[in-house]
């Protein structure tokens, strides 16, 4: 089958990957342009065009995708199927009608649940102990297409959202490729969503990783986890900020108001919360790398009694 693969992160190499392992042919990649990123802002082209690129595929880098240029230029690779896996735009009218076979996204999450551009990151925020993959074929909703296929997968209670983000990537591929097959197999009955089972997966901002110690001790350290890698959870005392990439909830109460530091170990800041206790055992403060608290305690002067919360004015 002639299939153009459209996919832009490290989440998508490995539905592009297992594709070009398959039995069909990947005649095109589309993929979001370079952008600045480092110290030094250098352009920087993304994960899957140096993919697309090595194996020889044509790649397209539109800046707008709803012109009469683009489509014209997706159109003469005459596509069966379009496959979409973490593109980062959606996909309007024409772009869908285009290929007979219509386009097929692979879904970070257990569809109708997590719909939208986060969906592994809220996963690991709200506690959830499983997510999975889901194919659909795409409709001009956000993620609301019928479902095709579905895989479980367990999220470890260790797991981060960048631990569990390759699991997840791994994972669909695979089911991409037997979606694909079974799609021409006409063994795949699509299946509508339930739209009362539909929950949001909204873009993170940087300004969500600000923690709020009056959440409870689990909450905070779920929120820690899925926002690392980014954007990452952070605090501050006084004017300093704080970035916390480990904790452990410890479940003793306090009578402290929330953020304030109650005592410190060896190996941790013990900080109240709205119920309960949360340890910080990684941080990282301006200008310097992640390390365990023991050796930021080591040179930081940190007492009990400060108070943890917003920047001061």
């Amino acid at each position: 089958m002639r299939i153009v693969f459209m996919g832009t992160p490290d989440f998508a190499v490995p539905s592009l990957e297992a594709l070009l392992r398959s039995d069909n042919q990947v005649v095109g990649v589309v993929t979001q342009p370079d952008r600045p990123k480092g110290r030094g802002q250098h352009l920087m082209p993304p994960p899957v065009k140096l993919v697309a690129e090595r194996a020889g595929i044509p790649v397209l880098q539109p800046l707008k995708i709803r012109t009469p240029e683009f489509l014209a230029a997706l159109s003469a690779w005459k596509p069966e199927l379009i496959a979409v896996t973490a593109f980062g735009r959606i996909l309007h009218a024409p772009i869908l009608r285009l290929p007979p076979r219509g386009c097929v996204n692979v879904h970070g999450s257990l569809l109708p649940k997590y719909r939208g551009a986060a969906p592994v990151q809220w996963a690991v925020i709200n506690g959830e102990t499983e997510t999975g993959i889901t194919t659909m074929l795409m409709d001009e909703g956000m993620d609301t297409g019928p479902m095709l296929l579905q895989e479980k997968l367990a999220i470890l209670p260790e797991d981060t959202a960048g631990t569990l983000a390759p699991r997840l990537a791994k994972l669909g591929g695979r089911l991409l490729v037997e979606t694909i097959a079974r799609l021409k197999a006409g063994t795949l009955t699509p299946q509508k969503q339930d739209e009362t089972e539909a929950t949001m997966a909204p873009l993170l901002k940087k300004e969500d990783g600000l923690m709020d110690w009056t959440m409870g001790a689990q909450a905070l350290a779920n929120r820690v986890r899925g926002l690392s890698p980014w954007p990452g959870a952070y605090t501050f005392l006084s004017a300093e900020r704080w970035n916390i990439w480990k904790v452990v909830p410890n479940a003793a109460s306090s009578t402290d108001k929330p953020g304030t530091i109650v005592a410190m170990t060896k190996q941790s800041i013990i900080v109240a919360t709205g119920h309960g206790l949360l340890e910080i055992l990684e941080i990282q403060t301006a200008n310097s790398k992640r390390m365990p608290v023991a050796q930021f305690l080591a040179g930081h002067r940190v007492a009990a009694g400060l108070q943890l919360g917003t920047a001061a004015p």
